[in-house]
């Protein structure tokens, strides 16, 4: 008996209380505006509609306002086919060359920069371009 009261003593308020809120209704539009539809609301505020991100087509280059790493720049040259003029250059982009007359072995991939042999040059920005794990691109 007593569940049963407390029961009724809590649903009749929660009853109360939801019938005693009436929906809010909009004034009728003015006869010298065209009609619009109505923005879509969530509670008491408007939806907000969020647009999908363009995805970038492989070979394109990453939008403006989100530069890539250097290995991510280094992966987009290993797409380009192997020891060819175009390869080079595009490592050349990354690190510009200023060859030196006795360049010492690279210890890393910003040194290949100072090789003034083209082919060593190439063959150097390979090596550890090869030594780079993929990235997400």
């Amino acid at each position: 008996m007593r569940h049963i009261i407390l029961a009724l003593a809590l649903l009749c308020p929660a009853g109360a209380l939801a019938q005693g809120t009436a929906p809010t209704t909009t004034p009728p539009p003015a006869a010298d505006k065209p009609a619009a539809a109505p923005q879509p609301m969530v509670g008491d505020k408007p939806l907000v509609q969020v647009g999908k991100k363009s995805a970038a087509k492989k070979g394109e280059k990453a939008a403006p306002g989100k530069p890539q790493s250097v290995a991510q720049k280094l992966q987009a040259c290993q797409d380009i086919d192997d020891a060819t003029k175009e390869r080079l250059m595009c490592y050349d982009e990354i690190f510009k060359p200023q060859p030196k007359p006795k360049a010492a072995p690279a210890k890393g991939v910003a040194e290949c920069r100072f090789v003034k042999e083209e082919d060593e040059r190439l063959t150097c920005y390979n090596g550890f371009a090869d030594k780079i794990p993929r990235l997400p691109r």
